[in-house]
């Protein structure tokens, strides 16, 4: 494809499941980081506060920075990013657990 076809912006899509086995140290660490932002207004800063102590998903998204999953990357600059998180129920044996399951065509093949 020659260069005006061809878009510079590209949607990388991750997907990934967290064992949390040290709850409170999830919190804990989401409240530092919430803390240490001195750009957060208040009204932002007392509601986070109180998600990131009563989910321990929503203090995992407050210490997980899309950011810093491209920041070293050379040549790449991120434009935008959403991200969320839930608790979920997990079990890697069921039949109808597959992270890949929108990625195989009708052949199989991804």
């Amino acid at each position: 494809m020659s260069t005006p076809e061809t878009s510079r912006f590209v949607r990388l899509r991750v997907e990934l499941v967290l064992e949390i086995q040290d709850a409170d140290g999830i919190t804990k660490a989401a409240l530092r980081r919430i803390a240490d932002d001195g750009e957060m207004p208040a009204a932002e800063r007392t509601h986070g506060e109180a998600a990131v102590t009563e989910d321990t998903a929503e203090a995992l998204a407050y210490l997980v920075d899309p950011f810093d999953l491209v920041s070293q990357v050379p040549g790449v600059e991120l434009q935008q990013a959403s991200w969320s998180s839930e608790r979920i129920d997990y079990d890697p044996d069921a039949p109808n657990w597959d992270l890949d399951e929108d990625d195989v065509d009708d052949d199989g093949d991804n």
